[in-house]
């Protein structure tokens, strides 16, 4: 049985091809090609399997390979389905990726355009081959192959493949469109959101509007951008999100495929602290967990963490808590003690409006996976909707969010002065500094049996404040081992950090404790990598916590200090 977890892994050849594991999700196929509608917008938290789903989906119905690409089914439920295995490589099908057009200015975002649809245009550079092709038609085709082509070119790119692909073919292609929102969020963070609203909202409109050169197209975001701004017109589009859903399965792991992978390893004795550490989501009726972090967990042993980073929206989350008042601001603390809030939501974000609306916080909470559902009612014509966290790692991940912004006995200088102490080597300020937070968040939070993880998590939602000066990285492998937490400056003159957590059962070993945390990051290299990026000064720290209470131990430069 192949046991290694798929981390990172997103193409679907290559973890059946790899023997990593796969969570079987072939029987959506059928739902997915049955009488579908002209457009499917899919909309899930980052890392929740949307883009493995349409790489899945790309392998099935591809006339190209289909022969070879057959051969992933085989064992899966749907090679048990004779009816939509007899649809297996029977489409034409144009896969477009925008996860990684990710940049700060317009001028640079127009030239990942370029260099993107060059390349998909590389990959299918076969249909030029077609006797069908005209002059003009193969002239625009090279523009865009070789950068050439301007932006009104580049707009229509997308529809322009479409019909060649059906030329060539004598079928309709079929669209799978990921993380279609990518950009857009980049645009609104760094300033150039007309350009590209401007730019995207032809680009796929031409693509799907009522297309006669589509078969269908599926997309998968984060969010929906709302109609009036980059669907504008589009009234073909059938929206499938965490409010509203066709396929609550589609994404995301079901108690019993968890229940399966766990039994599958030897570990279904881990059920009960895999349901309270990722469990809790709600898709419409269907109990969901968040798949990245369940695998990182049988990946690293089975030892419960907050494994998921949601770097979408965080910029976002950042604008809307910074214009929270402190009753929101207190309602939200209530979600850390297990208590819900109440509000409306709205799944179209008009970007525009996002810092007037006073739901605009609990909708992208929700939508971008810190929140889910517990319940709605109707009242009068408006949907109320009662949130909370879904489970422990939101629990920490959330805590260092509130935590990092809106600390409630101190203000962003005094986690500053704090980072500055570390990064300093002032041994007194930090071990001050962290009992003084320690003190106003350990009250609010019940730090429970896995605690290591809750103050993993704690300090190193401090040390984002860093960013970008610094590189912040979490259970890494470095030397011999993997260290907790490091801290990689920019500039190589600057001194650089690692830290290593340990917890206590008792206040009278914090202090052998924080030393054998010290001792690990000697003894296994934690600072190999800053060695190899050049870094001369780091500073070491061993760190043990049991309650509220906290002891540090520090070394910089071979001496020690307590």
């Amino acid at each position: 049985m192949n046991t290694a977890m798929p981390i990172g892994r997103d193409d679907f050849a290559d973890v059946r091809r790899g023997g990593y594991y796969f969570v079987d999700k072939t029987n959506v196929i059928k739902q997915l090609i049955t009488k579908p509608p002209a457009v499917t917008l899919f909309t899930r938290p980052r890392r929740f399997g949307k883009t493995l789903l349409l790489s899945m989906l790309r392998y099935f119905l591809d006339v190209e390979g289909a022969e070879e690409h057959r051969k992933l089914f085989d064992g899966l439920a749907v090679a048990n389905d004779a009816e939509t295995m007899a649809q297996q490589g029977s489409r034409p099908v144009l896969f477009l990726t925008l996860k990684e057009w990710k940049t700060h200015t317009w001028d640079t975002m127009q030239q990942v355009i370029m260099d993107a649809l060059g390349q998909a245009f590389d990959e299918h550079e076969y249909l030029l081959r077609a006797g069908s092709v005209t002059r003009r038609e193969r002239m625009i085709f090279e523009k865009i192959q070789f950068g050439e082509a301007n932006l009104v070119t580049c707009r229509t790119a997308l529809a322009f493949l479409l019909r060649l692909m059906e030329k060539y073919y004598g079928k309709k292609p079929v669209l799978l469109f990921d993380e279609y929102d990518v950009p857009i969020q980049q645009a609104w963070e760094h300033g150039f959101y007309d350009d590209a609203i401007d730019f995207f909202r032809e680009f796929l409109s031409s693509a799907l509007k009522t297309n006669p050169s589509l078969d269908f197209a599926i997309l998968t975001g984060v969010l929906r951008i709302s109609k009036e701004s980059i669907f504008s017109d589009l009234n073909n589009l059938d929206v499938d999100s965490v409010l509203q859903m066709k396929y609550p399965e589609a994404f995301g792991f079901t108690p019993n495929e968890v229940a399966k992978i766990a039994s599958d390893l030897g570990s279904r004795d881990k059920l009960p602290e895999l349901r309270a550490w990722y469990d809790g989501y709600r898709f419409s009726d269907q109990e969901i967990y968040n798949p990245w972090s369940v695998l990182q967990y049988f990946h690293h042993g089975c030892i419960p963490a907050p494994y998921w980073v949601n770097t979408s929206g965080n910029m976002i989350l950042g604008e809307l808590l910074r214009h929270t008042d402190q009753a929101h601001m207190e309602e939200l603390e209530g979600l850390l003690l297990g208590e819900s809030i109440q509000s409306r939501l709205h799944e179209g974000v008009v970007y525009s409006d996002i810092k007037d609306d006073e739901e605009s916080l609990c909708t992208m909470l929700c939508l971008t996976g810190y929140l889910t559902v517990e319940s709605k009612r109707r009242v009068g014509n408006a949907d109320i909707y009662s949130l909370r966290l879904p489970n422990r790692e939101m629990q920490a991940l959330f805590g260092t969010e509130i935590l990092r912004r809106f600390p409630r006995a101190f203000n962003q200088s005094s986690l500053v002065r704090l980072m500055e102490a570390f990064l300093d080597g002032d041994l007194p300020q930090v071990q001050e500094g962290l009992s003084r937070y320690l003190e106003v968040l350990a009250s609010t939070f019940d730090t429970g049996k896995e605690k290591e993880s809750f103050y993993h998590g704690f300090v190193l939602g401090m040390t984002a404040l860093l960013v970008p000066d610094y590189e912040v990285r979490s259970n890494r492998e470095s030397g011999r081992g993997r260290y907790d937490v490091a801290v990689f400056p920019k500039d190589t003159e600057k001194a650089g950090m690692v830290l290593e957590f340990k917890t206590a059962e008792t206040e009278d070993a914090l202090e052998k404790k924080a030393q054998e945390a010290l001792a690990q990051i000697e003894e296994r290299g934690y600072d190999a990598e800053f060695r190899a990026r050049g870094v001369g000064v780091v500073r070491k720290y061993g760190i043990a916590f049991c309650g509220k209470t906290v002891c540090v131990k520090f070394e910089n430069a071979g001496h020690a200090d307590a």
